[in-house]
C-alpha cells in the first residue's frame, strides 16, 4: 500500500480526461443537489472582467460553477505551485477558468508578475488570500499590493452555504449538504491608492479582510 501512495505522489500531472469526467459528476452533482441564490448589488457577475476577486479558502468547492462561462473565459485564479495546486489547475481549467501559479509560500513574485499582465490584458484576477496554509479569514498582503500596482477594483465574494460538514483541516474546508442553498455574495468594489507604503498596506489589508469578513457568513455544521 505505501509503494502505490508513494507512486501516486510522485506523479505531477494526470491525465486530463481523469478531470474531465470528475467534472460531469461535478456539474450533475451540483445541478441535482443545490439551490443558488445571488447577491450582486453592483452588478459585477455578468461581465466581471478587470477585477480582483477574493475567496476564501475553505468556500471554493463550488465556485467555477457560480460564474457564466463568459465570465470564467476571462478569469484567472492564482493557485498554488505545489502538486496539489497542480491538480486544482487542471480541475479548473475544465471549466474555462485560467490559472497563475504561486502564492505567499511558493513563487510568489513570479505569480504577482503574471497577475499584473493578465489585468492588463483585461483578465480578472481571482486569490483566495487566506492560504494556501491560513491563518484562516487573514488575507495576506499581495491582492492589495496588486490593486495599488494597477488601480484595479478588489471585490469580495462570498459562498456561503446553508449547512455543510467542515473537514478538520486549517481552513475548515465546507462540503455543503446535500439540498442546502448556496448564495453567493458579491460585495462593493474596494479602490485601494496608488504607491502604497508598508503601512498604507497594512491598512488597506485590514480594511479588504473586514469587507471580506462582512459579506461572510458561517453556516450551521
Amino acid at each position: 500500500m505505501g509503494f502505490f501512495k508513494q507512486k501516486f505522489r510522485s506523479v505531477k500531472k494526470l491525465p486530463d480526461w481523469i478531470f474531465w469526467v470528475l467534472a460531469v459528476i461535478y456539474r450533475i452533482i451540483f445541478k441535482c443537489f443545490y439551490r443558488v441564490e445571488i447577491v450582486d448589488p453592483m452588478n459585477y457577475r455578468p461581465t466581471g472582467r478587470g477585477m480582483i476577486g477574493l475567496a476564501w479558502h475553505n468556500r471554493l468547492l463550488f465556485f467555477p460553477v457560480l460564474f457564466p462561462p463568459e465570465t470564467r473565459r476571462h478569469t484567472v485564479a492564482v493557485i498554488s505551485a505545489s502538486r496539489d495546486g497542480q491538480y486544482i489547475a487542471d480541475f479548473a481549467a475544465q471549466f474555462g477558468l485560467g490559472s497563475l501559479r504561486g502564492s505567499s509560500t511558493r513563487g510568489g513574485a513570479s505569480a504577482q508578475r503574471a497577475a499584473i499582465q493578465a489585468i492588463k490584458a483585461g483578465k480578472n484576477v481571482i486569490f483566495t488570500p487566506d492560504g494556501p496554509r491560513g491563518p484562516r479569514y487573514e488575507i495576506k498582503r499581495g491582492p492589495v499590493q496588486l490593486a495599488s500596482l494597477t488601480g484595479t477594483k478588489i471585490v469580495p465574494l462570498a459562498i456561503n452555504a446553508g449547512s455543510c460538514w467542515a473537514l478538520h483541516s486549517w481552513d475548515g474546508f465546507q462540503i455543503p449538504k446535500p439540498f442546502s442553498k448556496l448564495t453567493l455574495v458579491i460585495g462593493e468594489g474596494i479602490d485601494v491608492p496608488p504607491d502604497l507604503d508598508d503601512a498604507g498596506l497594512e491598512f488597506w489589508r485590514k480594511k479588504v479582510e473586514a469587507a471580506l469578513l462582512a459579506v461572510t457568513q458561517d453556516p450551521v455544521p
